[in-house]
């Protein structure tokens, strides 16, 4: 069975928002950081196995808070964001955004924006405003 190198959309999402929560990273506030970030409605049913599976490749850990009161005597699992991890994220970001570099100036303006705004997507892919080809193809 062959390792996957790369991370999939969701376990960037996480990753970044363990990244952001630090020592606050366990369940509920991993949601909320997700939701509040991305505007996606998310589910704990949808981010335990996630972060198992990130915790599985080594990329996050894990450990057991102190039992609650609040929450009838039962721990927080909390989660850390580990080096390889952050490595991860940051080989994830760069294939994106190699990826991203020029891919604009292929596309026809009047398709090309998908909802966004074409200077935003302009200034992040180097493309400069006025230099459309028409290009029915991918082939350079």
């Amino acid at each position: 069975m062959t390792t996957r190198n790369y991370l999939g959309e969701f376990e960037q999402v996480v990753l970044l928002a363990l990244m952001r929560l630090g020592e606050d990273a366990y369940g509920v506030t991993i949601r909320r950081e997700i939701e509040k970030r991305t505007g996606r409605a998310i589910s704990l049913g949808g981010i335990y196995p996630t972060l198992n599976r990130l915790e599985d490749k080594g990329l996050v850990s894990s450990f057991m808070g102190e039992p609650s009161a609040i929450r009838g005597g039962r721990a927080k699992r909390h989660f850390i964001l580990e080096a390889a991890g952050l490595a991860a994220l940051h080989r994830s970001r760069d294939m994106l955004a190699s990826l991203w570099r020029g891919g604009v100036r292929r596309a026809h303006p009047a398709t090309a924006w998908a909802g966004a705004s074409p200077p935003v997507v302009l200034e992040t892919c180097g493309a400069v405003p006025g230099r459309w080809e028409r290009q029915d193809s991918l082939d350079p």
